[in-house]
């Protein structure tokens, strides 16, 4: 990574973390409780921001893994490029997922009296997760040179059960409440409760680009080291077999 790169990253992990303090303030002191929930309405400054930030990632592992396809038989190093931009956003997206069930899950508890119910909602979000994680296993377990197209492809599939999430409570009766943004009439987030949404939001969203430029640098780097480890050793083995076919020759010869 380049020190300009370097420089950036530092400065963005600084907004970052000023965003992510003053989100705090906010969620903590900055609201009021709720009429209803009373201080559980807290959880939200981060359920909310969660699945905000897998609808963010996890269409960008959508755009990264086509491009890919695309790519693989243009030009070898863009499609590096976008495999690892790929990998990047599908972690961030399954981090975010598995943050907004436990987030959720807290609520849940304290609200309904329940951990978790098999509803519409739950049950395709849940699928949702365990898709990019096997995304995941697969990326850490396929060793060929195929991994890249089959993980790609596993992207494009998974993608599917998104909109089946969103429209879950529209589509089946669940305990979930209606989408925030969209969901018909009563949708959306009450005034006193706006700020610290945005600004937590805000702040979630970026410490996830935060990560995912890391972790994308970390495995561009890895896939060209890897390749270069990769070429070196059909150098030597090409180097061995012409030494092996001279000395046939020469014998040969004699």
């Amino acid at each position: 990574m380049s020190r300009l790169r370097k420089s950036l990253l530092g400065v963005w992990g600084l907004v970052t973390f000023c965003l992510l303090a003053y989100g705090l303030f906010l969620a903590l002191r900055g609201s009021p409780p709720d009429a209803q929930q009373g201080n559980m309405i807290r959880a939200f400054y981060y359920h909310f921001p969660n699945w905000i930030g897998a609808g963010v990632f996890l269409p960008l592992n959508l755009c990264a893994s086509i491009m890919y396809l695309l790519l693989r038989q243009k030009s070898a190093t863009q499609a590096m490029k976008a495999d690892a931009f790929a990998l990047a956003t599908a972690e961030m997206g399954v981090l975010y997922c598995t943050l907004g069930m436990v987030t959720g899950s807290l609520w849940a508890r304290e609200q309904w009296g329940i951990w978790w119910t098999w509803d519409a909602r739950l049950t395709t979000t849940l699928m949702l997760a365990l898709i990019y994680v096997a995304y995941l296993i697969t990326r850490r377990t396929v060793s060929n040179g195929s991994r890249a197209t089959l993980c790609a492809v596993l992207a494009i599939f998974g993608f599917i059960d998104i909109p089946i999430v969103y429209m879950s409570t529209r589509w089946w009766r669940t305990q979930h409440p209606a989408p925030v943004f969209g969901g018909g009439e009563g949708s959306g987030v009450a005034a006193s409760i706006l700020k610290p949404t945005l600004w937590n939001t805000a702040a979630w969203v970026s410490w996830g680009i935060l990560i995912v430029c890391i972790r994308y640098s970390a495995e561009l780097q890895r896939q060209r080291r890897e390749d270069e480890e990769a070429l070196n050793m059909f150098h030597e083995l090409d180097g061995e077999g012409h030494a092996t076919w001279l000395n046939y020759s020469i014998k040969s010869v004699k």
